[in-house]
């Protein structure tokens, strides 16, 4: 939906509304070759910042640079591993412990399976369940549930077993010089805590710092190659957008002309015959989001006049003409399936006010138009006349659709204040059997 009222009779003098009219007419091939500019501008206004950036934060970019060289310099001294600090908490939580683990592992082995300096080397678990196993193993043919119970009591004696091994190798297997390998590994927790407290909580952190860093530091660096590249990009980015320009500045005035050609046919249409729209497209020095080209619509009143800007050389009611008109024209490459003109035709009169009129009703005849208006010379032309009334406290309003005879009053209250005069009836009769004719 298009909503126009007379407030975008004002937008229309802004150089922004001016613009965008413009480029909406070109349609497609501009839109395309207009994202590209775009892309290519961003990529260009980065490397110029950061050209700028070497240049003008040369001391603190060095500063920056040596403090991180620094620190890294520290970081690979320690050579830190992903999760070596877990790692190690859990080894000197072992070590501090050896002496108690292996107390631990000989008890529960001696008890599970006994030792060789035992007396009564059935006083075990092992050889308990063993000869509970035989005991079992006497009788077992003898019941099918004794069997079963029987079978139960071996596998336990197969788990003790293998856990008593297992235990003796547990212990066997601790490290006999543990204070030595405990002093080792505070020395690395120390090394690696120094590096926590600076860089990270945890040594993963401290690793994923060092590589933003390093990154970092590649490009606090001066390198006269890197430089040297930025600048080169920087100067064919520039030719580029020079290039696209001038592609955009032609396609805008050939745009501009055929625009100009179409509201200024439309103008004639609506009483303004001698009137033509100038759409003026000049280049500039500075590459902005839309591209180098300033954009100026202007109004020639008559053929030997000097066309002037919309702001300055326009009427209220030439606003409303121009405006109607462009929207009829913009439509033909932009539809849009219902228009709102809301009292568009202030400041027009007479026959302006008639022909503005006939083409809202031309532009009916395609989509759907929606018009507020208190010229009986435009409502005449309407294929449905609605009429607004408020009570007289205006807490209330009433919309009704007019009958054909309720029209004719209507408009005769619009001509001539009331809607008694007979001459006034007539003249809306003859207005309405003209809008139809």
């Amino acid at each position: 939906m298009a909503v126009h009222g007379q407030s975008d009779q004002l937008r229309l003098k802004s150089a922004v509304a001016q613009r965008k009219a413009l480029d909406e007419y070109a349609g497609a091939p501009l839109a395309k070759e207009l994202a590209e500019y775009r892309e290519k501008l961003a990529r260009y206004r980065t490397i110029v910042a950061t050209l700028r950036e070497i240049k003008e934060n040369m001391r603190e970019r060095a500063l920056e640079a040596q403090s991180l060289t620094t620190a890294l310099e520290e970081i690979d001294a320690v050579e830190p591993i992903s999760g070596e600090d877990v790692q190690l908490d859990a080894e000197s939580e072992k070590l501090t412990n050896l002496e108690a683990l292996r107390s631990a592992a000989v008890t529960a082995q001696a008890a599970l399976s006994g030792t060789d300096a035992d007396d009564e080397p059935t006083a075990n678990a092992v050889a308990l369940l063993s000869h509970a196993q035989q005991a079992l193993d006497h009788e077992s043919d003898s019941d099918a549930d004794l069997a079963e119970l029987a079978t139960r009591v071996r596998e336990l004696t197969v788990v003790a077993a293998d856990v008593a091994a297992d235990l003796s190798g547990y212990a066997s297997g601790l490290d006999e010089d543990g204070p030595a390998r405990l002093a080792q590994v505070e020395q690395r927790r120390n090394a690696l805590r120094t590096l926590t407290r600076k860089y990270g909580t945890t040594i993963d952190e401290v690793i994923e710092w060092a590589d933003t860093a390093r990154g970092r530091l590649s490009d606090l660096v001066d390198d006269p190659q890197r430089d040297e590249e930025l600048r080169s990009e920087a100067h064919a980015l520039h030719q580029e957008l020079l290039e696209r320009s001038q592609t955009m500045l032609e396609l805008r005035r050939k745009t501009a002309e055929k625009l100009s050609q179409a509201v200024s046919k439309e103008l004639t249409a609506l009483a303004m015959p001698n009137a033509s729209l100038v759409v003026s497209v000049e280049p500039t020095e500075q590459f902005t989001e839309h591209g180098r080209d300033e954009i100026e619509f202007m109004l020639a009143p008559h053929p030997d006049a000097k066309p002037r800007p919309l702001g300055k050389g326009a009427s209220g009611g030439e606003l409303s003409r121009i405006m109607l008109s462009l929207e009829v024209v913009l439509s033909e490459v932009d539809p849009v399936p219902t228009f709102v003109f809301d009292e568009v035709d202030s400041g027009v009169g007479g026959k302006a006010a008639v022909e503005i009129g006939r083409r809202l009703k031309m532009l009916a005849k395609n989509v759907q138009v929606l018009v507020v208006t208190h010229l009986p010379q435009v409502a005449a032309f309407a294929d449905h006349h609605v009429l607004v009334t408020k009570s007289s406290d205006s807490t209330v309003s009433d919309v009704r659709v007019l009958t054909d005879e309720e029209r004719v009053v209507e408009l005769a209250r619009m001509l001539a204040g009331h809607e008694n005069s007979e001459a006034a009836r007539e003249h809306a009769r003859e207005l309405l059997r003209d809008a139809t004719a």
